[in-house]
């Protein structure tokens, strides 16, 4: 994270730490003091995409038999100040994850750390 990014904002959660926490959690650590470990399973499930979500309809195409209990993230990578994008071991990488979104993630599929 930029040293020029306000990170006490809670108005604005923002990661401050995002890393693997053992074969199938990831860690992420809020600038709410708040820290969560999240099945990567929740969060591939969970991806915004259109090839997941119907543009449209906004209903969720993509079915939880589809996804390997072994899914697991090959990279991530910030986008600007607001989101992160994730690689899959699927294959799958188009899909834009928003910190909001990502910290309702963590609230609502993942446990405290």
């Amino acid at each position: 994270m930029s040293k020029n990014q306000n990170t006490t904002d809670y108005n604005h959660r923002i990661p401050t730490d995002i890393q693997p926490s053992g074969p199938k959690e990831v860690f992420f650590k809020w600038n709410t003091g708040e820290s969560f470990r999240v099945p990567y399973f929740e969060i591939r499930f969970e991806c915004p995409c259109a090839s997941c979500v119907d543009e449209h309809t906004g209903k969720r195409v993509l079915k939880r038999e589809s996804i390997s209990p072994e899914i697991r993230a090959t990279g991530m990578q910030v986008i600007g100040r607001y989101a992160i994008q994730i690689s899959w071991t699927d294959g799958h990488a188009t899909g834009m994850y928003h910190f909001d979104r990502l910290y309702e993630l963590c609230r609502n599929h993942g446990t405290s750390a």
